[in-house]
């Protein structure tokens, strides 16, 4: 798969960027992926600038927009998930594939904001296509599941992504602050309930 750099880069005329140019494309990328996860999509290309350390000028010269850098993004973490899910399915425990599945992704979930406004449709048209090969292989997953007989079959698929968004909690709640492992935790609730009683 082409690189979210290379893409960000590439011209129709098929020359290489100079070094300066790509490794300060490389820095506004990483620097947007952080951006994302902790502040979300709402992200100004001045912040990603002064994280990657560059000027906003750099950053229109070597990024034709912000909302091609944040697509760009978005779409990288996207295919990200979904290489979790196709090594999932691939496990030969339909059982073990969802949950490893589900940790990795609900931690993604629980650790950027980015990543979950996505999910949640803030990434636009752009990521369509991931969106309706995720659902895809989240349904997959769970048929698995519940036709070995370790997942209740009296759910439909559609339940579990938001089963798995609901795990992903905020920060507070009736004036409790949550710790990094709340999320394990809900999650641990949620896929304890999917087991067939």
């Amino acid at each position: 798969m082409t690189s979210a750099v290379d893409r960000l880069l590439a011209d129709e005329s098929g020359r290489l960027p100079r070094a300066d140019a790509r490794r300060n494309a490389e820095r506004l990328v990483k620097a947007a992926r952080i951006a994302v996860a902790e502040v979300g999509v709402g992200v100004s290309a001045h912040e990603i600038a002064r994280r990657a350390g560059v000027g906003v000028g750099t950053f229109y010269r070597r990024i034709p927009s912000l909302q091609a850098l944040l697509g760009t993004v978005l779409d990288e973490i996207l295919v990200e998930i979904l290489d979790l899910a196709d090594r999932a399915l691939d496990d030969p425990d339909p059982w073990n594939g969802l949950r490893v599945f589900a940790v990795a992704y609900v931690r993604l979930r629980a650790e950027s904001c980015g990543v979950g406004e996505a999910l949640g449709g803030a990434g636009g048209d752009a990521l369509t296509v991931r969106l309706a090969s995720l659902r895809d292989r989240i349904r997959r997953l769970v048929e698995r599941a519940q036709s070995a007989g370790v997942m209740r079959a009296d759910l439909a698929w559609q339940d579990v992504p938001f089963l798995f968004a609901a795990a992903a909690t905020g920060e507070r709640t009736l004036d409790l602050q949550a710790d990094d492992q709340q999320w394990e935790r809900n999650l641990g609730v949620i896929l304890d309930g999917l087991r067939p009683v």
